[in-house]
């Protein structure tokens, strides 16, 4: 099976325990709808699902006495990879954006940026910012320190500083992430 480049394969396989796999003595069994049918011995709950033809699906095995569900295994197995598909959707990866800062900037662009900025921290993601010195700006590194302290000034009630501002090669780099939301 071939896969696009850059793309991760995830795996959808799903484990499953069921019928003689399940070793205990006795299973609390739940119907294929979610009603409880009572406490049995494995024995007796595995006759019970395979006169309905169904199968004997181990839920949770950390409960005393573990749980089983009389249902088919394919329909389960279909809806636990649901369940993971959904899980996944859920968990947003925290992106890290760059925006580009230039140490003699006007106020025009560096506030349109810093609407960049916020939004990002809006967002959710983590946003990096750097600046390059080009030339001789080097020489007025001040400029961009205080370009950069401006932007963490302005967000600062959206995020907090990751990486403190600092020098490699010719680019000043500081990156923000932002603040946990409470409630």
């Amino acid at each position: 099976m071939r896969h696009k480049p850059g793309k991760k394969f995830q795996s959808q396989t799903v484990f499953v325990i069921a019928n003689n796999r399940i070793r205990t003595p006795q299973v609390r069994v739940i119907d294929d709808q979610g009603g409880m049918i009572g406490v049995l011995s494995t024995h007796e709950a595995m006759s019970r699902a395979f006169a309905e033809e169904k199968d004997l699906v181990l839920i949770n095995d950390q409960q005393q006495p573990p749980i089983a569900k009389i249902i088919e295994l394919n329909k389960f197995k279909y809806q636990q990879q649901q369940k993971l598909a959904a899980s996944r959707k859920k968990a947003k990866a925290q992106d890290t954006k760059e925006v580009r800062f230039t140490p003699f900037m006007s106020d025009g662009d560096f506030e349109s940026r810093l609407k960049k900025v916020i939004g990002f921290l809006e967002d959710g993601d983590k946003v990096k910012l750097s600046l390059f010195f080009k030339g001789r700006q080097i020489t007025k590194r001040e400029f961009g320190e205080s370009v950069i302290g401006r932007v963490i000034e302005s967000t600062s009630e959206l995020s907090t500083v990751e990486i403190e501002p600092k020098m490699i090669g010719k680019k000043l780099i500081a990156q923000i992430m932002p603040k946990k939301k409470t409630g």
